[in-house]
């Protein structure tokens, strides 16, 4: 079985050449760097941000004057002006009086009255302002005091541009745990399609030796057909990986954000010795992007409280105008003015208290589920750290399986080959190697796995790949 097992390495190791000419190396740093720079939830994230730096932007532009221009023409339905038509009957009564009243010599009044006819029959209609009139001008606000209003956007926005940082960090830290999940998925799905392959050649041998035997009459056909019937099975588990390991493989190039054949060059590992708990749940307490979110937004629900009781103070700003052109504006009108302006709100229906109220019970409701979130996080780190640690101990014991696994393999082979044993016995053997070594390696995958959640709970994701880089981290691959 030695030989047969030799035989199958040496075969794979010979058409190695030829898949990995086929394929580009690709390091766990590589991939790292690819995810975080091609993959769309970071591009999303990125987007998000400078989105919530606009906003900042924007909010600072509150405390800044407006400026306005404005033009208009109109059509008015009159003049405005001063109709004195009405006194003329008095004034011709008067006038008549006057020159009956003897004073005036009788010559001079023909002379008077040529020169008051045409005044008596003029309309007595004083316009001020042409009915067709138009301008052009501007004019400024500058907000000098709006109850606190203004600082609470700005506190508000500041914290949102916070928050969209915290909310990419948290998005990084996510892709890199689905990068190692998938990364040393595939790894791990085909070191599974080579421990099935070698599965199928050992049985595959296995029923050559089977066939021969049941010829020489050492063994029944009974014999035989049970090693058929676990070739049958061995090679259906072998298609069944191949499909696992090219659905990783898809999986693996969406979170990268590219596609392509890759040969894995870093293999899974094992760490000798972590920190203690209370280093992660520490980190956790300072850099868990979900733990800053929660605690912004409860500064957020603050700032919202502050705005609703700014609703109760009067608002005062700032105002002047100018007209920079007329047609037909009358001089009257001034061209320029300044001033400032108050405004303050005695009752809107209880809707200012109503709304104060809400800010408060959300900002309250908000702090609890901060505190709720900092010892969810917390549990979350022990129990993934004593997962870790579980793993870590199980591995001691998988290994001291896979040696005596091996060793059994080959005592029931030599049985086999002189008629001693039974063909059920060897390929259970067979199965039992296969299913030891295929043990190890999903438990090197749930430690790495579980060791990128631990990180992406602390905060420290970009730490993972330093751990694969220690000197007490050991290499776990097929063997």
């Amino acid at each position: 079985m030695k030989t047969v097992v030799r035989f199958a390495l040496a075969a794979t190791l010979l058409s190695a050449p030829a898949v990995a000419a086929a394929q580009s190396p690709l390091s766990l740093e590589e991939a790292l760097r690819t995810t975080l720079t091609d993959n769309p939830a970071m591009k999303a994230a990125a987007h998000e941000e400078r989105a919530a730096q606009q906003e900042r932007r924007a909010a600072i532009g509150l405390r800044l004057p407006r400026i306005g221009l404005t033009g208009a023409y109109a059509y008015l339905g009159k003049d405005i002006g001063f109709d004195f038509n009405d006194l003329k009957a008095p004034a011709g009564q008067m006038v008549g009086q006057i020159l009956g009243s003897g004073l005036i010599p009788p010559t001079q009044i023909p002379a008077i009255q040529g020169l008051l006819d045409p005044i008596m029959g003029a309309d007595w209609f004083l316009k001020v302002q042409d009915r067709s009139l138009g301008f052009v001008g501007g004019e400024v606000t500058l907000p000098i005091w709006m109850g606190g209003k203004i600082n609470a956007a700005n506190r508000a926005a500041r914290i949102n541009e916070r928050s969209a940082a915290e909310a990419g960090l948290q998005t990084r830290n996510a892709l890199v745990s689905e990068l190692v999940e998938r990364y040393f998925g595939l790894a791990l799905a085909r070191q599974v399609v080579a421990v099935r392959q070698q599965v199928v050649d050992g049985v595959r041998k296995h029923l050559e030796d089977a066939e021969a035997l049941e010829r020489s009459g050492m063994i029944a056909r009974s014999e035989r057909l049970y090693v058929e019937f676990k070739m049958a099975e061995a090679e259906r588990e072998l298609a069944d990986a191949k499909l696992q390991e090219s659905t990783i493989a898809s999986a693996l190039n969406n979170t990268l954000g590219s596609a392509g054949d890759r040969s894995l060059t870093t293999a899974m590992f094992l760490v000798g010795d972590l920190e203690p708990l209370t280093h992660y749940q520490q980190l956790a307490a300072r850099r868990n992007p979900l733990l800053e979110q929660v605690s912004l937004k409860r500064r957020l629900a603050e700032e919202g409280v502050r705005a609703q009781r700014a609703e109760f103070f009067p608002q005062v700003v700032a105002l002047g105008g100018a007209s920079f052109y007329n047609y037909q504006v009358a001089g009257l009108v001034p061209r320029w003015a300044v001033g400032v302006g108050v405004s303050f709100k005695l009752f809107d229906g209880l809707n200012r208290e109503y709304k104060y109220s809400a800010a408060r019970q959300t900002a309250r409701r908000v702090g609890e589920l901060e505190s709720k979130a900092g010892h969810d996080i917390a549990v979350l780190v022990e129990q993934l750290y004593n997962q870790l640690q579980s793993y870590r101990n199980r591995m001691r014991s998988i290994e001291s399986s896979l040696a005596f696994a091996e060793e059994l393999l080959r005592i029931r082979n030599a049985a086999f080959l002189e008629g001693m044993g039974s063909s059920s016995d060897l390929i259970d053997a067979e199965l039992n190697l296969a299913a030891v070594r295929a043990e190890r390696l999903q438990a090197a995958y749930n430690f790495d796995t579980l060791l990128a959640r631990l990180l992406e709970a602390a905060g420290a994701s970009d730490e993972f790949a330093a751990y694969a880089q220690r000197p007490d981290a050991r290499k776990i691959e097929f063997e």
